[in-house]
C-alpha cells in the first residue's frame, strides 16, 4: 500500500527532515510512527498525503508514484486518503454535520448521498445525536471524533493521523485508538504518528521509530 525508497526531504535553508528513508506498509496494516519532536513523523505523513513532495527518492502509495502525480490530479489522489490532525481543523461557524460533509461537497457528491454518508460516519464515532451542534460546544474527545468522521466519510483506503491523541487524556486516547482499530478491522490501512509508546504497546501494532529523519528501529509484536 505504501512504499518509500531512499526518501529524502530537505527544506529551504538546508534542514533535512528525512534522509535516505526506506520503509513499507502493507495493505490492511495498522502502523505507528514514533520519535522525538522533529524526528520527521509529520513530514513523512505530509509526503504520503502529497501535501509535500520528496526532495529525493520515491514515495509510492497504492501503486501511484507521488512524484508523477500532476498538480491538477492531487485532489483526486487525496480522496483515497483520510487525514486526522491533532488540532482537529474544524470550522466553528458550521455545525458538526457540515464539517463532516465538507469533503463530499468538494467532491461533488449529490446532497442525498452525502447526507446518508455523513450520518453513517457520525454513527461510527457515536456522534449522530450531535450532528446539529457547533463544534465549539463539544469536548476535546468529541471534536477529535468529528475529525475522524470527516476523514472516513469519503471511504478512504488509507487513513493517516498526526498525533491524534496529543491533546487527550489517557482514557479518551484509548477510545480514539479503538475507533481506529475498528476501521482497520474492516480493511482500512492506517499510519499514525504518536509519541505515546505505552498506548501503542496496548494495541500490539508494528511501530516504526524515526530519529533525526532516519529509520532508527522497527518493533513488530508478532515477531
Amino acid at each position: 500500500m505504501i512504499r518509500l525508497e531512499n526518501v529524502t526531504k530537505r527544506y529551504p535553508g538546508g534542514q533535512e527532515a528525512l534522509s535516505g528513508l526506506d520503509l513499507s506498509v502493507d495493505k490492511g496494516e495498522m502502523v505507528f510512527v514514533t520519535g522525538h519532536s522533529g524526528a520527521g513523523k509529520s513530514t513523512l505523513l505530509r509526503l504520503i498525503a502529497l501535501i509535500e513532495r520528496p526532495t529525493g527518492g520515491q514515495v509510492i502509495v497504492d501503486n501511484q508514484n507521488t512524484r508523477r502525480v500532476k498538480r491538477r490530479k492531487i485532489p483526486a489522489y487525496r480522496r483515497q486518503i483520510g487525514m486526522v490532525f491533532q488540532d482537529h481543523k474544524l470550522l466553528y461557524d458550521r455545525p458538526v454535520f457540515d464539517n463532516v460533509a465538507l469533503p463530499l461537497i468538494i467532491a461533488g457528491v449529490r446532497r442525498r448521498d452525502a447526507a446518508r454518508r455523513v450520518r453513517a460516519a457520525l454513527d461510527q464515532v457515536s456522534l449522530l445525536h450531535k450532528e446539529k451542534q457547533s463544534p465549539e460546544t463539544l469536548s476535546a474527545g468529541e471534536q477529535q471524533r468529528v475529525g475522524i468522521a470527516r476523514a472516513i466519510v469519503t471511504r478512504p483506503k488509507l487513513l493517516i493521523a498526526d498525533e491524534p491523541t496529543g491533546n487527550l487524556d489517557p482514557d479518551l486516547s484509548l477510545e480514539v485508538m479503538r475507533i481506529f482499530r475498528r476501521f482497520n478491522e474492516v480493511g482500512v490501512t492506517l499510519m499514525i504518528a504518536s509519541h505515546d509508546i505505552s498506548l501503542i504497546d496496548k494495541l500490539g501494532c508494528r511501530r516504526i521509530e524515526l530519529e533525526e529523519g532516519r529509520l532508527q528501529q522497527e518493533v513488530d509484536p508478532w515477531l
